[in-house]
């Protein structure tokens, strides 16, 4: 934290835009709000962010999850620009995912755990799973470290044709699925690390197509997937311009 405001002093900031991994607390009013929470990584438990950060910056901010704001960041300068919904999921160390609806950050309670939903399993799997909270829940079976321990290689040493791809797209396409018959969103956009494997994609669009069976008629399923599943318009600066999209808010407020 020390560098992070470090970096901002004397910068004549008119607001900040947080975007945090999570789980964290994005409610205002609430007790906990701008903690991040139950996190598993180490120090970072029932950590007031935003409090710190208030500390130092006496400026309007706003407080989301990573995802949640590199959704936003693609619906207002990427993939999904110009749409009025879209699904953001990062697939790297952890997995997570955040959505635009109605040209709104989806919230409720608080915020979505998009990459703790559970997947049905791969017939031939069984890897029992890493996360601490779920074990094999998607991010416990999906995200980097999975692929490492079940193979003993990290992701980007493995190539195209290793078993470990038609794995990794089943378990990615059954969550897709799940998103996709919940929020209907108009464009799925996938970042992190493990999606820089590029033929991944083909792989998770025949699946998804495959386990809708047609039951969803639109073009953008079935002849149009090609740009309806897509990698981030905004690259790997999806998050950054998040956190801009998420200041831009809370100068609004």
């Amino acid at each position: 934290m020390a560098q992070v405001i470090a970096f901002f002093e004397g910068k004549g900031i008119e607001a900040l835009g947080v975007g945090s991994f999570g789980p964290i607390d994005p409610i205002e009013g609430s007790p906990t709000y701008g903690y991040i929470t139950t996190t598993p990584k180490p120090h970072w438990g029932q950590y007031n962010l935003i409090g710190k950060l208030k500390e130092h910056f006496d400026v309007p901010m706003t407080f989301d999850t990573d995802v949640n704001g590199a959704a936003l960041g693609e619906a207002t300068w990427g993939a999904a620009q110009g749409l009025d919904s879209c699904l953001y999921i990062t697939v790297g160390t952890g997995i997570g995912a955040g959505a635009v609806v109605g040209g709104k950050m989806v919230h409720g309670l608080s915020h979505p755990e998009m990459g703790h939903i559970i997947v049905r399993r791969h017939p031939e799997d069984t890897y029992e799973g890493f996360c601490p909270y779920h074990g094999d829940c998607l991010e416990g079976l999906a995200a980097g470290p999975a692929i490492n321990k079940r193979w003993d290689q990290p992701a980007y040493e493995l190539p195209a044709d290793h078993k470990a791809w038609e794995i990794e797209a089943h378990y990615l396409a059954h969550a897709l699925m799940n998103y996709v018959l919940i929020l209907i969103p108009q464009k799925i956009v996938m970042g992190g690390g493990v999606m820089k494997q590029e033929h991944l994609f083909p792989m998770v669009r025949s699946k998804l197509q495959e386990l809708l069976a047609g039951y969803v008629q639109h073009p953008a399923l079935q002849s149009e997937i090609d740009q309806y599943v897509v990698s981030p318009g905004l690259g790997d600066n999806a998050g950054l311009c998040g956190s801009l999209a998420l200041a831009k808010l809370a100068l609004n407020k």
